[in-house]
């Protein structure tokens, strides 16, 4: 197994925060890339069976795997994963203390962590629209605060396409 550790700084621009530096380590395998805690990839369910899982709950733990239908450009600090019902659930990493890269669209993610319904407000959803290098047009379009599922992963496991 290879270890890896990888060393960032980055500066949130919508507030006058300092630079944060943030220490990942990485364990690759031949079959998968770890981020965060090491987790195992065993016991995960399907990440469309997580709504069926919270049962009425506003957060529960709880170990998913699914595709990776988008991932932030500018730093790998958010996912976002389709929920099989025509939703998608974000995905972020516990205290920003992990980020995973940012290509990793079609990707198959492991994570561990926990599952909230949260509301997103107007601020956050354009800055998130900022790392999704979204145009200003669709920038601008964001007005409202977002009721969703967000998802606070501990550790992610990527295992890439074949």
């Amino acid at each position: 197994m290879l270890t890896v550790a990888l060393v960032s700084a980055c500066k949130n621009s919508t507030s006058n925060t300092e630079d944060k530096t943030v220490v990942e380590v990485v364990e690759a395998t031949p079959d998968y890339q770890y981020y965060g805690d090491t987790i195992s990839p065993e016991n995960a369910i399907p990440v469309s069976e997580i709504l069926a899982n919270m049962k009425g709950k506003d957060s529960i733990a709880i170990k998913v795997t699914g595709v990776v239908n988008e991932s932030c450009k500018k730093k790998g600090c958010w996912m976002k994963m389709d929920l099989g019902n025509g939703e998608e659930m974000r995905v972020s990493f516990k205290d920003y203390e992990f980020f995973v890269p940012k290509n990793l669209e079609g990707e198959t993610a492991i994570m561990e962590g926990y599952v909230k319904v949260d509301t997103t407000d107007v601020a956050m959803l354009k800055h998130l629209a900022m790392d999704a290098e979204k145009s200003q047009e669709e920038i601008d379009a964001i007005t409202e605060p977002e009721i969703g599922i967000n998802y606070v992963a501990t550790g992610v496991i990527i295992k890439p396409k074949s």
